[in-house]
């Protein structure tokens, strides 16, 4: 997602989510369920942010962050650290390659270079906790040898440059999936979040989603507008990901998924990986960001040579209107939907790490994927779809991927 803004890093400092309950936690029992299910079947969660923060805020340097220590007390503080990944249970982590959808052409492929290299930093730093992969028989193999496996997504097509030979060559980089576009339109696909031009994909938009079939690079939905989605959906010959969306019948977010392409997914096959992100996951929380986007904006017209003046009455406006808190049941209502309309095997986890300001209470850092589990158990949750939703869809979207790759070449 990349919420990359000043003002919404404030906030998240302002508006500190208070500590959550007990409640929430998983039971002993429900721990040892979770550890069950979990050292058989991979936890894949399809989008972390980290790479960004260590270009932004440690200048592109692994080596300036120590990952064995707890992230959350730097300032800013961060969701992702090797003790909480441990208790988080994560089996497979697609780390984000991103860059702001301003860039274009050679700065942006050059910018998606930069966080490819810290993500092979990543790896060849802490070579005992991490491993490279880039297939699902990788994934699997690094989570039984007791290692997070750990997979390169690229979010937004900006970098491509309109060019399929430069995609062809983040594939061969190990990028396994391309999210199609970010915050702004392209010259080839429409932005959830930005003025359509192309009434979804363009005729080149098909193109690029035929080749990433060909060369085994999974389609991301994520980001692209809803007629997007039903073009890319029409034209893939394998299944496609969303790998960090949510469903939109409950929050009406421009990022997350309508009804009928959650019945599209079902059909291709592919995986909708649910975003933990409040303002995507709770109605209540996405009309107070709309609130406050339009007072800042009423503010910059009040004031338009003054960001003091601006700073100072947003501080006002957010202390006499408080930001609403999302919860871990929340996030869970959203997996149940997309399950219900598309099926269990069409469900995944994105939680959108580090990309983010706030997160729900009790879900505010990689080492809160437990509670989930424990309220999908206390919903009636069997083990098996446990399993589908931690990893499962996403490895059979994977070798399905694969299998059509391979026929291609063929």
């Amino acid at each position: 997602m990349h919420l990359r803004f000043a003002v919404l890093g404030a906030i998240a400092l302002s508006l500190a989510t208070p500590a959550w309950g007990q409640s929430v936690a998983p039971t002993p029992r429900e721990q040892n369920r979770i550890e069950r299910i979990l050292s058989r079947t991979p936890l894949i969660d399809g989008h972390n942010d980290l790479p960004d923060q260590v270009k932004d805020n440690f200048g592109g340097d692994i080596t300036r962050l120590d990952l064995t220590q707890d992230t959350s007390r730097l300032t800013p503080s961060l969701h992702t650290d090797i003790p909480r990944l441990r208790h988080g249970h994560i089996g497979a982590q697609f780390w984000s390659v991103y860059v702001p959808a301003e860039l274009q052409g050679a700065q942006a492929a050059e910018a998606v270079e930069v966080q490819i290299d810290v993500v092979r930093q990543l790896i060849a730093r802490y070579p005992t906790v991490f491993a490279f992969a880039e297939s699902a028989d990788d994934i699997v193999r690094i989570h039984r040898r007791g290692q997070i496996a750990s997979m390169i997504g690229m979010e937004g097509g900006e970098p491509i440059n309109s060019n399929l030979a430069v995609l062809r060559s983040f594939r061969a980089q190990g990028v396994l999936y391309m999210t199609l576009c970010h915050a702004k339109t392209t010259a080839w696909v429409d932005s959830a979040t930005d003025a359509p031009r192309h009434g979804g994909l363009s005729p080149f938009g098909e193109e690029v989603v035929r080749e990433m079939n060909r060369i085994g690079m999974l389609v991301d939905l994520s980001h692209v507008s809803a007629d997007a989605m039903r073009d890319a959906l029409q034209v893939a010959s394998a299944p496609v990901i969303f790998s960090h969306s949510s469903a939109y019948a409950l929050t009406a977010h421009p990022r997350n998924v309508p009804d009928d392409v959650l019945q599209l997914v079902h059909q291709n096959g592919g995986v909708v990986m649910v975003n933990f992100y409040p303002g995507f996951v709770s109605e209540e929380v996405r009309a107070w960001s709309a609130q406050r986007a339009g007072e800042e904006a009423r503010q910059k017209a009040l004031h338009p040579n003054d960001p003091d003046a601006v700073r100072a009455a947003m501080t006002q406006w957010e202390a006499a209107t408080p930001r609403p808190l999302a919860s871990v049941a929340e996030v869970a209502d959203h997996i149940e939907h997309i399950r219900d309309v598309a099926g269990v095997e069409n469900v995944g986890i994105g939680a959108d790490m580090d990309g983010v300001p706030f997160l729900p209470a009790g879900l505010d850092g990689v080492d809160g994927y437990p509670n989930l589990f424990a309220e999908l158990m206390r919903r009636g949750w069997s083990d098996a779809d446990l399993a589908r939703l931690a990893g499962g869809n996403l490895l059979r979207v994977l070798r399905r991927a694969e299998a059509v790759a391979a026929s291609s070449a063929g």
